[in-house]
């Protein structure tokens, strides 16, 4: 499992926006084949892993797996049969996710055939909550 981050500034943050394209991250550099993103999303670390859980386990101990995407960034929760408002603030830290926004590059692939590298990758994007794209770098 993807851990939280080693330290962080801040114990909490705001929730922010997903307005825009992806300015970074947005081009395959370090393997062939690639899957992007094409939506704006929270994607949360469980998520980012069991993409490349599956993955590893699609190409057989073959190839090289590139994760493009850390979670770091904290979801609050109240915790269960809490009263709303209450002038409290916010829960504690409930679990990590990743801001992705459109053109961001999730999972990179190297080393192992197009057809081999296509259907992990396909099998990878069933896990993440939003349309992608497999792409191949020229």
């Amino acid at each position: 499992m993807l851990s939280n981050p080693k330290k962080t500034r801040f114990r909490k943050q705001h929730r922010g926006r997903m307005k825009g394209r992806s300015y970074r991250g947005n081009y395959i550099s370090f393997g062939k084949y690639a899957l992007q993103a094409l939506e704006p999303a929270w994607i949360t670390s469980r998520q980012i892993e069991a993409g490349r859980r599956a993955m590893t386990r699609n190409v057989r101990r073959g190839g090289k797996i590139w994760v493009r995407i850390f979670p770091n960034k904290p979801v609050t929760e109240k915790s269960a049969e809490t009263r709303m408002g209450s002038g409290i603030g916010k829960g504690s830290p409930k679990y990590w996710i990743s801001v992705v926004k459109p053109g961001r590059i999730l999972y990179e692939m190297g080393g192992v055939t197009e057809n081999i590298a296509r259907r992990a990758i396909l099998i990878a994007a069933s896990k993440i909550p939003i349309r992608t794209k497999f792409i191949i770098s020229r």
